[in-house]
């Protein structure tokens, strides 16, 4: 029963995936789909996401829009068929639960920066010349409000005055 602890595992990880609110128990079919394209279940030929969206709806209660690890389980009974051909039920499902196990969602909230063209110039803080590159620090972080603004000298000087400070 470990290996129904690793997909259980897996389940989970993908049932919780983009919803900061879910509890791990249920899974939305967007998920569902998501699992099924990630392990391999989907393939694009036997088994594709027309499929896989009509099984979520079959196994899932009336009127409901998740699935629980009970019902994920039918729908992979449902599944293993399609896409293992000519094995015996057990051993098509043993394959798509070897396929599952131990995954989690790809790229969980890693939104990576693209350099694509122009881009990357465009966004090289070292490049900038003139009163642009007063908002950057030498690492090329962004100074915030200090880098934006003229901050105020309240020292009663005008703004080009050389001998501030040397009067008694």
């Amino acid at each position: 029963s470990s290996k129904m602890s690793e997909v259980e595992n897996a389940f989970r990880k993908f049932a919780i995936y983009g919803d900061t609110s879910a509890s791990g128990n249920d899974m939305t079919g967007k998920n569902f789909s998501k699992m099924c394209k990630e392990c391999g279940v989907m393939d694009g030929k036997a088994v594709t996401s027309t499929d896989v969206d009509i099984v979520f709806n079959k196994v899932k209660t009336k009127g409901a829009r998740t699935i629980n690890f009970a019902e994920f389980q039918q729908a992979m009974k449902e599944l293993c068929g399609k896409r293992f051909k000519g094995k015996s039920p057990e051993e098509a499902l043993q394959a798509v639960y070897g396929l599952i196990e131990g995954k989690e969602p790809g790229s969980v909230g890693a939104t990576k920066a693209t350099k694509v063209g122009g881009v990357e110039r465009l966004t090289d803080t070292s490049k900038y010349t003139g009163s642009h590159k007063e908002r950057f620090d030498e690492s090329g972080k962004g100074k915030g409000l200090a880098g934006r603004q003229d901050l105020t000298d309240n020292s009663g000087y005008v703004g080009a005055y050389k001998g501030a400070g040397t009067y008694d």
